[in-house]
């Protein structure tokens, strides 16, 4: 296996899409002060900070490693990557959607308003968005539309018209539809108790859309199932697919090298850092683990 610290396909393409989706500030350390941190539904919590501007330069697709309350206690000695949910420049805010399940998101969900937050960030690269693209596919499940919900945002301020099929176990877990309708998206909402969410359910929706509206771009994040469709789909109608990663991370900046995983360029396989060449990637190019 080769071992890169940059991702350039043949035309010089990949490059192109790490250059557009680089930070535009320099990242740094900042503490932001908690506006709320209120529950969503009986797994995930929705966070809002009165952010610093490096922080509010975050674009769709960057994260932020979080020191969450307790960090140094028993094994809880490393900050908690998060993904950008939103960024309310206006109200000088960054806000983030997350699972409590470990110390660290046990530790962030005790945080009160007015409490203090230390992040670093933003961090990563982002997605690629084309302005002339009209139309582009969203397709996540759970808390991958936190990942998403910004890219769906940024598109629909450049003109470019927006579907989105949110698919979750049970109603009551879908996340961001509201969001995601009133910055001007068009949702499906698919779940697995009514059997919507079924593989050849959401391929049917998906080549809908792309036969129908002249779709640019695919984009998913988290689930290999779906990653799996929207690489298939991708190929066949010859159009662009993303994908944003999840991986376990320690430094959030390719120091420590824990969060790499193989990827296909041409005929050789690459290992490259999900934080630091992603964690947004050409879903053609990402291999199972």
């Amino acid at each position: 296996m080769k071992m890169v610290d940059h991702l350039v396909d043949d035309k010089g393409e990949t490059r192109m899409l790490r250059e557009l989706a680089a930070p535009a500030l320099p990242l740094q350390a900042a503490t932001g002060e908690v506006v709320f941190n209120r529950p969503v539904n009986d797994r995930y919590r929705h966070l809002a900070l009165a952010a610093a501007p490096s922080a509010l330069a975050a674009l769709p697709g960057q994260f932020f490693q979080l020191l969450c309350p307790g960090q140094g206690e028993g094994s809880h000695i490393l900050r908690r990557p998060m993904s950008v949910y939103r960024v309310s420049r206006a109200d000088a805010r960054v806000e983030f959607l997350y699972k409590v399940r470990g110390a660290g998101t046990v530790g962030l969900a005790s945080l009160e308003p007015g409490g203090r937050l230390d992040i670093f960030g933003p961090l990563g690269r982002g997605f690629r968005l084309e302005r002339e693209w009209p139309h582009i596919v969203l397709l996540a499940r759970g808390v991958g539309l936190a990942t998403l919900a910004p890219l769906a945002e940024a598109a629909v301020a450049q003109g470019t018209s927006v579907s989105a099929i949110l698919s979750a176990e049970r109603p009551e877990l879908i996340m961001s539809a509201d969001y995601l309708r009133e910055v001007g998206a068009e949702v499906t909402i698919v779940t697995d108790s009514d059997g919507s969410s079924a593989p050849e359910r959401v391929e049917e929706l998906m080549r809908g859309l792309v036969l129908g509206r002249g779709t640019a771009m695919l984009a998913t994040c988290g689930s290999n199932r779906l990653l799996a469709l929207v690489q298939r789909l991708g190929r066949e109608f010859g159009i662009v697919a993303q994908v944003a990663l999840e991986e376990h991370m320690a430094c959030g900046i390719g120091m420590c090298y824990c969060c790499v995983r193989p990827f296909k360029a041409g005929d050789l396989v690459e290992i490259r850092r999900v934080c630091h060449d992603g964690p947004v990637f050409d879903a053609q190019e990402v291999m199972s683990w």
